[in-house]
């Protein structure tokens, strides 16, 4: 029987692209993923290409190392700026500390300032550190919004957050007072506080950056 990773072999030989792209948007990105190990360099190339670019980040994030050098040594600069911009920072910071250096210096060369910035900031981070795996993609406002203020917030913003099921609240000073569930938020009245309905400091567990990964993970098991 014919794999998958068959099939899109002969359909690249054939260039039956729309077949492959229609193949591909129905498909899990972890399961394209996966059949890429069994491609030729050459065709995880072409077909890399062939994803809708609404989700060739995500899919990219879950590619082995050798395969996104592979790609990122095979696309152009416009194509490797359109990736890295598209991708969350954790996700970018965890490929570049797998691949070779000349691989870093061209992706960072085509990233623009304010995200080559933060790349670099989370690469300085010790390798078992907390701060080498947190994201910075998530929800936050002030705890002075209401709650409509809140959902148009999220509305605007969602597409570039890695997580909206829970929201972090601040004070004047950007400091964390307390986290609210979005499922709160949803079925409170539009004229709520936020600060009135949030989980307040008195429940917020937090770690420090240069924590080591194992006590974090044991920290958010608990």
């Amino acid at each position: 029987m014919e794999t998958l990773s068959e099939l899109i072999s002969k359909l690249l030989s054939d260039n039956k692209f729309s077949a492959i792209k229609e193949m591909l948007t129905e498909m899990n990105i972890v399961d394209i993923a996966a059949i890429m190990e069994d491609l030729t360099p050459e065709e995880q190339v072409r077909s890399f290409r062939l994803l809708p670019k609404t989700s060739s980040a995500d899919f990219f994030s879950y590619l082995d190392s050798d395969i996104q050098s592979n790609i990122v040594e095979a696309i152009t600069n416009k194509e490797l700026t359109f990736l890295v911009e598209d991708m969350f920072i954790d996700d970018a910071v965890d490929f570049l500390e797998e691949v070779p250096a000349n691989v870093v210096t061209r992706v960072l060369a085509h990233t623009n300032p304010e995200t080559r910035e933060l790349i670099n900031r989370f690469l300085q981070y010790p390798e078992n550190s907390a701060g080498s795996i947190m994201t910075i993609e998530m929800v936050s406002f002030p705890d002075t919004y209401t709650v409509k203020q809140a959902i148009e917030h999220i509305r605007k913003t969602a597409l570039d957050k890695e997580t909206i099921y829970t929201c972090y609240c601040t004070d004047g000073k950007r400091k964390l007072v307390g986290t609210v569930p979005l499922r709160r938020l949803i079925v409170s009245p539009e004229d709520t506080m936020v600060k009135d309905i949030m989980y307040d400091d008195d429940q917020l567990i937090f770690v420090n950056t240069l924590d080591d990964q194992e006590e974090v993970a044991n920290i958010a098991k608990k």
